[in-house]
């Protein structure tokens, strides 16, 4: 049985090599990949099926997800943009899918060239697409730039709630809120996520994926658990951004989210002192990655004992 209190799923291998300018080799993403699973991470998003003349870092897409699947304990997650990607995904052996759906019109029109509502349409023929397979991938709507958009400006909550329940009508197993840009503050993230559960139900699961852009990435993180979040997304070294957002820069630090949760006493499952030895060898790739972070720098502290021994 997995005692894991929070869910944390490493999403550098996608959202974190997305933005860098130099590939890294697809025997150094496997290599990443296997020693964070190792460590403990139960999930990773470990490719994007998009085309490669537009982000280049994932010519390797299926070769990578194979290998992750072959990887037991891990749950391999991919991210597709439009109908074409997630038939690649599925072709290629995805078991979850993570699909952004812009809740910016602007965001959506830059990013898929297409508005929100037809991206939602989009999503539907998705969700049918699953259906229909002998073993069903998990299928997660994920309302990118729920929190603001550095294109348009404010987002509407009531547009967020719209787009969620959308997305949960046409087949969505999970929903995600996305700070894409981060422009999220704590006390926003607490009332949207309360009106998102409001609005789609106690028992559907819903995620947080934050960016630490302006410093409140874990901020965020803690008040969505305080509002009942399980599971959340993160980079190692907070490597990531959107290349089609201006200014969005990296993801909350993985190796700091866990150290956050663990020194709490919410089991993570993740051995930190491992994750920060893979945030020491994973980017030997990628020399002119910047990365963030202050446990791997600063260290643990004297005494530090993981939530499970604490316990």
């Amino acid at each position: 049985m997995d005692a894991r209190d929070v869910v944390i799923t490493e999403v550098g291998p996608r959202d974190g090599l997305q933005n860098t300018q130099s590939f890294m080799p697809t025997a150094a993403k496997k290599a990443w990949i296997s020693a964070e699973a190792a460590a403990g991470v139960p999930a990773i998003e470990v490719c994007s099926f998009v085309p490669a003349k537009l982000i280049p870092q994932f010519v390797d897409a299926e070769e990578v997800l194979a290998y992750a699947n072959s990887l037991a304990g891990l749950k391999p997650v991919v991210l597709v943009p439009n109908v074409k990607g997630c038939e690649r995904a599925l072709a290629a052996g995805a078991r979850r899918i993570m699909v952004p759906i812009s809740v910016s019109e602007a965001h959506s029109m830059s990013n898929v060239r297409k508005t929100t509502t037809q991206a939602i349409e989009d999503f539907a023929r998705m969700a049918d697409l699953v259906k229909v397979q002998a073993q069903r991938a998990q299928l997660v709507g994920a309302c990118s730039t729920a929190f603001g958009c550095s294109l348009q400006g404010a987002v509407a909550e009531a547009d967020v709630l719209r787009v969620a329940l959308a997305l949960r009508a046409a087949g969505a197993d999970a929903i995600s809120l996305a700070d894409t840009v981060g422009y999220a503050n704590p006390e926003q993230v607490k009332r949207l996520f309360r009106a998102v559960r409001k609005a789609i139900g106690e028992d559907f699961p819903i995620e947080a994926h934050f960016h630490n852009t302006r410093g409140l990435g874990l901020a965020n993180a803690l008040a969505a658990y305080e509002v009942g979040v399980r599971r959340f997304d993160s980079t190692l070294g907070g490597l990531g951004g959107c290349p089609f957002a201006p200014g969005a820069s990296g993801n909350v630090v993985t190796e700091d989210l866990v150290f956050m949760f663990e020194s709490m006493g919410v089991n993570t499952g993740i051995d930190l002192g491992k994750l920060i030895e893979v945030r020491r060898t994973a980017f030997a790739a990628l020399p002119e990655a910047e990365l963030y972070g202050h446990i791997a720098k600063a260290g643990l502290p004297k005494g530090f004992q993981p939530s499970a021994q604490a316990a």
